[in-house]
């Protein structure tokens, strides 16, 4: 429920709006321009994890990790996924988005972005805490995903290969 009215409360409250874009392929270079503010939580988390490879007091460098290590491990794993699926759901959403919604590209990066650190932090903390943030990631996620489906199979169907 949370997300949903971020992404509101966001889009009416922050005073910019997207440039125009009649073009896909306008459309595609400015979500792939946004898209690259969501690679920030990821490069923070790599190097943070070799930071904390190299502070390890582990003395072979392939042997058991540590949990400081296994968290970031981890946490950079799930980011890049989830990331190659946000990238390719954003870049279909765009296509499919009125000029006048453009606005939801830079907002939904913003909250990918900061639901990832949400999760890292939650998931530094206690493992238990970790499905909040990874909810902020995921069910929008899945909002993108459901509405680029209704668009392919509903609105658009005759351009469905093309």
């Amino acid at each position: 429920l949370l997300c949903p009215c971020l992404i509101y409360g966001a889009y009416i409250f922050l005073p910019f709006d997207a440039p125009l874009l009649p073009t896909v392929s306008a459309r595609l270079v400015y979500t792939l321009r946004c898209t690259a503010f969501a690679t920030f939580p990821i490069v923070l988390g790599m190097i943070v994890s070799g930071i904390s490879r190299l502070c390890s007091s582990a003395l072979e460098p392939f042997g058991e990790l540590q949990r400081e290590v296994e968290i970031h491990r981890t946490y950079i794993s799930q980011s890049i996924h989830l990331f190659i699926l946000y990238f390719f759901n954003m870049a279909v959403l765009a296509t499919y988005l009125p000029q006048e919604l453009l606005k939801l590209i830079p907002l939904l990066t913003g909250l990918f972005a900061i639901s990832r650190l949400i999760f890292w932090m939650s998931y530094a903390i206690s493992r238990s805490f970790r499905a909040f943030g990874f909810s902020m990631t995921f069910l929008p996620l899945l909002a993108m995903l459901l509405w680029n489906l209704y668009g392919m199979f509903v609105l658009e169907p005759e351009n469905l290969l093309s």
